[in-house]
């Protein structure tokens, strides 16, 4: 390729370049999970508080999936898998009165603090 070529080619790729329209970063989904061990006179009263607090977080705004889990061994051992449209989906979540309601009627129930995990999907 003679130096005449790769120059306009250069141009034209730089053109192009600075000609392109900035892409905005897509909101990332947020997936959090949570651990919750309550003592084991506690598991049952806590089973209900967690199905409803999942039926009341599937309404939430930013909501895609929210399940709880149980360990098959360990009846008193329970995960919370949550997926938001973002961040600030979740953040907004965390405000709602019924979560702010469940995570303090839930508080003599815990064995241990709730062990929450915030990840992002990697690309």
């Amino acid at each position: 390729m003679s130096k005449t070529h790769s120059l306009l080619l250069a141009a034209a790729l730089l053109g192009a370049a600075l000609t392109a329209p900035a892409q905005q970063p897509a909101a990332r989904q947020l997936y959090v999970v949570t651990y919750v061990d309550v003592f084991p006179n506690f598991a049952a009263d806590t089973n209900k508080l967690l199905v409803q607090m999942a039926s009341d977080s599937r309404k939430d705004p930013g909501s895609v999936r929210f399940e709880v889990l149980r360990d098959v061994e360990r009846a008193n051992h329970f995960t919370i898998v949550e997926v938001w449209q973002s961040k600030q989906a979740y953040d907004a979540h965390l405000m709602l009165d019924h979560t702010k309601q469940f995570r303090e009627k839930i508080q003599p129930y815990l064995g241990s603090p709730f062990d929450e995990r915030l990840y992002n999907p990697m690309p």
